[in-house]
């Protein structure tokens, strides 16, 4: 685990909130369209509705913080869904509150 590309990843302001957001997407997201549940996690398309921004930016963003593991994908035909991986982020709190 490299703290310094988590903090970096998690010191854009909307990537934060996106996995702030994903920790419980029935909250904080609008159902899917197609009736899906977030079992698989949340579209990527649903994730830009609420950020607001391009495609482009939101997959980038996403690009980075599957990166550093913060979050999982699960392609489902043309769709990605990504949901928060936890256990990465548990695991960066426990390293960093050791490191600092």
């Amino acid at each position: 685990m490299n703290l310094v590309e988590i903090t970096k990843a998690l010191a854009n302001e909307m990537r934060f909130d996106i996995v702030r957001w994903l920790r419980d997407p029935e909250t904080n997201f609008r159902p899917h369209k197609d009736g899906k549940d977030f079992s698989d996690g949340v579209c990527v398309a649903v994730i830009q509705e609420k950020c607001g921004l391009s495609q482009s930016t939101v997959s980038h963003y996403m690009a980075i913080l599957q990166r550093c593991d913060l979050v999982i994908a699960t392609r489902i035909g043309k769709w990605t869904y990504y949901r928060r991986n936890d256990a990465t982020v548990r695991t960066y709190l426990s390293q960093l509150q050791l490191t600092l």
